[in-house]
Order: structure tokens, then sequence, then C-alpha cells
């Protein structure tokens, strides 16, 4: 569990680095970013990555079948749990305007290349 809290922690600077771009592009003259949206929506990637990493950090200490089985479901769940968020955001919450589009696949990206980056790293050490 100890990658799993210098993890979290680097998982609450991007989020600080998240709102505090947010906060100066709202700035900036001509654009619009809407600080409730940014911030719910960053609360919800935070939510679902931890939930992922949860999972996959449990599994990487136990034996090689069910760290693989781990990793499978961590990575499912991640895109099952993001679609849904998707459905959500766009469907019911109804927000389609384009800055909306922009900031939640900005977000998306964002988040999953960070997912994916501190999986792969932890990875690199323990072969599946």
């Amino acid at each position: 569990m100890k990658n799993f809290k210098k993890w979290f922690i680097r998982l609450l600077l991007l989020d600080a680095t998240v709102f505090g771009a947010g906060y100066l592009l709202g700035k900036l003259p001509g654009v619009v970013v809407s600080l409730n949206d940014l911030g719910l929506l960053t609360l919800f990637f935070t939510f679902i990555s931890v939930v992922i990493m949860l999972i996959f950090f449990s599994g990487l200490n136990k034996d090689q079948g069910a760290r693989t089985i781990h990793i499978l479901v961590a990575v499912s769940l991640k895109l099952l749990l993001e679609l849904v968020l998707a459905v959500l955001w766009f469907i019911i919450g109804k927000k389609t305007t384009f800055n909306s589009l922009y900031m939640f696949f900005i977000l998306y990206l964002l988040f999953t290349v960070f997912t994916t980056l501190a999986m792969y790293k932890n990875l690199k050490t323990k072969s599946l």
C-alpha cells in the first residue's frame, strides 16, 4: 500500500493543478470555464481513478493469476464507469456545449494517461 499512498498524493497534486489551470483559464478574456462543472467532473474522475487503482494495487500482492485478473477487472471497470459518467454528463445532465465537451474529454484523457502511466510504472518490476 506504500505505492498507493504515493500514487494518491500525486493524484491530489494533479487535481490541484487541474483546478489551478481551470481558474487561470477562466481569467482569460473570451474563455468561459465553469468551475462548478470542472470541480464536479474532476471529483468523478478522481473517484473512478481511486476505485480502479485500489483494485489494481490490491492485485499486485497476489499470485500471478490473481494479479492478471485484478488488472483486467480494474481496466474494464474504468471503461464501464467512465461510460456511465459520459451518459450521466451528456444525456442526463444535458451538458452538450462545446466547452463542456472539451472539458470532459480533456479530463478523460488526462486521468486516463495518469492512471495508465501509474499502472505501467508499477508493472515494470513485476511480470504478468
